[in-house]
């Protein structure tokens, strides 16, 4: 693969990883484009909303309320005006029935409220038969619609007419609305005022978030992965940004770690790539047998890195992409440690590898991630077995209850002002330390992923046996 096809193939992978991106981005906001909401939409819809059913709950309210309490107040009504109405009957009684209604007329001009006289069967049509009922026992009936009162003349066909009670006798405020209509008007018209005033200071900070996520998630949409929302004026909307943010810093990283992945990887393909090109080549052209066997297990060799390269390339991005919570298990320190050491044991060869747990005290139970932690714990150790010289020495100590693991060597060692950069991905040292011994640069950026989960440390010092020292440290109780 020539550097020309790998940067060609980059730039269509990135291409088409963002373009995905701004789809997804674009299928949410078609609403928003155009300018098809404002302000001033958004305020009168809240306004109008709002206010409606604030109207509605009160009128509903009202309305209960009035009925609950309409036999309470027909009852002081009737004894409010019930010596009134009693005068007014043993003044018309002094007179002749013939002339009971132009009493009634002298009368009416004393009173703020007219009184009339009518017959009693006029009224079957206008009382209700409970009112009809009262009005015939000599009580005082009473109908709301109209605000009137009606009581019966003794034993007469006539009935006196109180009200309407509400009606305005002077002539100049005749046509002006009642009292209590006006005064419920102004307190409406003041409510709603302070009402709209209030939400307009409401719904302003509302829009400029709305505004900020909006141009946010079209940069996004873009493909400028470098936006960000601003910090939030409301609480409504504060999580809704911070979740925008991480989510936009995660979708960055997951890009770059893809265009990380995919630059290494093709990088670490040429080599076993060509050399297995370049012995089927030579198969083809020998027919030597001891030729090919020769051949042969170098074909394998490259096939074995590439498996590996793959195998851990996947374990990366898998800790990348996921980032799995941690599964802690508490185990006997010791004995983990020890079947660790043992497992990859063979991979050193002629190494002497030992374990020193002097330092740890006795039965010390750690909790850990038992399927993640030996990822890390592996990894040093491989990386000790291709650089030590005769010596691998791990070591364990409990340090103000965090614990701690060392890997040394006495290999060549790392330089200081390059022991950070060791743990980063497809990192490799311009020394022979790395050169010689091929790798990937992957080990070390995983354990650092897996110290991550645990709360944990991964760096690298010098080591007392004169090579590299790792360090792994993590609180031993979670």
């Amino acid at each position: 693969m020539t550097g020309t096809e790998s940067r060609s193939r980059k730039t269509k992978d990135t291409g088409n990883n963002q373009g995905l991106v701004r789809s997804l981005f674009r299928v949410s906001l078609p609403r928003w484009r155009g300018g098809r909401y404002s302000l001033s939409k958004l305020f009168f819809n809240f306004y109008l909303l709002a206010m409606g059913s604030f109207v509605a709950i009160a009128f509903t309210a009202d309305l209960v309320i009035s009925t609950a309490q309409r036999g309470i107040t027909d009852d002081y009504a009737r004894r409010f005006m019930r010596g009134t109405i009693t005068l007014i009957e043993d003044e018309i009684f002094r007179h002749p029935r013939r002339n009971w209604n132009t009493k009634v007329k002298e009368l009416d001009e004393k009173f703020s409220y007219r009184l009339g006289i009518v017959e009693r069967i006029s009224l079957d049509r206008v009382l209700t038969p409970p009112q009809v009922i009262k009005l015939d026992a000599g009580d005082i009936a009473i109908d709301h619609d109209g605000d009137v009162m009606y009581h019966r003349l003794g034993t007469s066909s006539k009935v006196l007419v109180v009200g309407p009670l509400a009606a305005n006798r002077n002539p100049e405020l005749k046509d002006r609305l009642p009292l209590d209509l006006r005064l419920r008007l102004l307190t409406w018209s003041l409510t709603g005022l302070i009402f709209g005033i209030a939400l307009w200071f409401w719904v302003r900070p509302v829009w400029r978030d709305l505004e900020a996520l909006r141009q946010t998630a079209r940069d996004l949409g873009d493909g400028n992965f470098e936006a960000r929302s601003p910090t939030a004026r409301s609480q409504l909307f504060s999580s809704l940004s911070d979740t925008m943010n991480s989510m936009a810093e995660r979708i960055q990283q997951l890009l770059a770690t893809h265009r990380e992945l995919a630059c290494g990887i093709s990088h670490e393909l040429r080599t076993p790539i060509a050399r297995l090109r370049f012995a089927l080549e030579m198969v083809k052209e020998t027919d030597v047998r001891t030729e090919r066997e020769r051949l042969w297990p170098m074909m394998e060799d490259d096939l074995d890195e590439l498996d590996h390269l793959i195998d851990t390339s996947l374990t990366y991005a898998r800790f990348e992409r996921e980032a799995p919570e941690p599964h802690f298990s508490s185990v006997k320190f010791a004995e983990w440690l020890e079947e660790e050491v043992d497992s990859v044991r063979l991979l050193g060869r002629s190494l002497m590898v030992t374990v020193n747990l002097e330092k740890l005290p006795e039965n010390l139970i750690v909790d850990l991630d038992r399927k993640a932690m030996p990822y890390a714990l592996r990894n040093l150790l491989r990386n000790a077995f291709k650089y030590a010289s005769k010596q691998i020495m791990v070591s364990a100590e409990l340090i103000e209850q965090r614990i701690v693991i060392h890997v040394d060597d006495d290999g060549i060692g790392i330089p200081q002002e390059e022991r950070n950069h060791v743990f980063s991905a497809f990192t490799r040292l311009d020394r022979s330390r790395d050169r010689s011994t091929g790798g990937y640069g992957l080990g070390l950026a995983i354990t650092r992923r897996v110290l991550d989960l645990h709360g944990g440390t991964a760096v690298a010092d010098a080591s007392p046996l004169g090579g590299a020292r790792f360090t792994l440290a993590w609180q031993a109780h979670q």
